[in-house]
């Protein structure tokens, strides 16, 4: 087995198979375990998606948020034993990778568009009624004689 093999198989047995799919400009929660002392208890930390980097087990995610005027910035390895669980709270709509234009933003500005989805075509296509084929009525020469 080669050292890279043996990394991977490692890493493989610490990746989440529980990551919501979240994109940029997603509001998001996560549920982070914090210890104080012999105590353990969830805090969770809501922020607007500003940048995701790395792949496999080193996947880091940046989460920025404004509460009470001051604004706060956090970035977070989704693979960490510390987070507990991440909901997406609301989709939004970018059309950048990278948001750190958000960082000296106030108000109305610093507002990510929510990206508003509609019925997949897929969806359409099964939900639709299926119709029977018409029937031919039967000609008096094709009925049998009693």
């Amino acid at each position: 087995m080669t050292k890279t093999a043996l990394i991977l198989d490692i890493e493989s047995e610490q990746i989440k198979k529980d990551i919501p799919d979240f994109c940029i400009g997603d509001t998001i929660n996560v549920h982070i375990r914090i210890i104080e002392g012999d105590k353990e208890r969830i805090q969770i930390f809501t922020g607007t998606v500003i940048a995701r980097k790395g792949r496999g087990l080193s996947e880091t995610v940046t989460l920025y948020r404004v509460s009470y005027g001051s604004s706060m910035e956090r970035v977070l390895n989704l693979h960490s034993p510390r987070i507990a669980k991440i909901e997406v709270g609301r989709r939004g709509k970018v059309r950048r990778s990278k948001l750190y234009y958000l960082r000296g933003k106030q108000g109305k500005k610093s507002k990510v568009q929510e990206l508003i989805r509609g019925p997949k075509k897929s969806a359409k296509i099964a939900a639709a009624p299926i119709e029977p084929a018409p029937t031919v009525p039967e000609t008096p020469s094709e009925q049998p004689a009693e």
